[in-house]
């Protein structure tokens, strides 16, 4: 089905801002890329999925191993117990010592949805061999594995945020790529203004995630 998602500043990264802009998806693929009104008229059928704020592409998760792997992310019904935030240093140590399997595959899966949720779409691994719980539950999770685009943040640096800009710099540094027509359709949307605004807000402020042209998250 084709997919309208329109916004008022859509930032496809290597090209110029496009206000009131607008992305078609066509399948896993981006089919167009230009202001609403042209890209409505150019496919009146498609579905139109209208957002607040800015489109962008994907982000890049530099830090998704230490993420997933040296952090504890806690199920909601132990939020009671240990809160929701992911947890560092000795508060996972302490739960590492007596986590099983399925306790610890828990944790990777919703460390995932936790990306997703600030619109990741790539993640930098490597994930070894070692570990097939993790390549498992990243494999389901539909995020796209790629190297590490030269030095990445050390990973024994804790703190649990999973936000990208926290240590990705700008838009350009942290997308996982440009937006191109024929490319794949991963994006994500965020409420706010402009690109300043998403690098002092965060990427918590992110409403949707698209994978692969699919609707992954969404905020509202």
């Amino acid at each position: 089905m084709l997919t309208i998602h329109a916004a008022p500043l859509v930032l496809p990264v290597g090209a110029a801002a496009v206000a009131d802009g607008a992305v078609v998806v066509d399948g896993d693929r981006i089919a167009a890329i230009g202001p609403y009104e042209e890209v409505a008229a150019a496919y009146p059928a498609a579905r139109v999925r209208r957002w607040p704020g800015l489109l962008t592409p994907g982000l890049r998760q530099v830090r998704a191993r230490a993420l997933l792997t040296r952090c504890y992310h806690p199920d909601p019904r132990e939020a009671d117990e240990l809160g929701e935030l992911p947890l560092w240093g000795e508060g996972f140590e302490r739960i590492a010592a007596t986590m099983d399997t399925a306790r610890r595959a828990g944790s990777v899966r919703r460390g995932l949805q936790r990306m997703l949720r600030h619109g990741t779409t790539h993640v930098v691994g490597p994930f070894g061999a070692e570990e097939p719980a993790l390549r498992t539950a990243l494999a389901r999770s539909g995020l796209t594995a790629v190297p590490a685009p030269g030095r990445a943040p050390d990973p024994s640096v804790s703190g649990g945020d999973l936000d990208p800009f926290a240590y990705g710099g700008d838009l350009a540094a942290t997308a996982h790529g440009p937006l191109t027509v024929g490319g794949r359709a991963d994006l994500a949307v965020f409420d706010v203004p402009d690109e300043e605004a998403l690098r002092t807000g965060g990427a918590g402020r992110c409403v949707a995630t698209v994978l692969a042209g699919r609707l992954v998250h969404r905020a509202r």
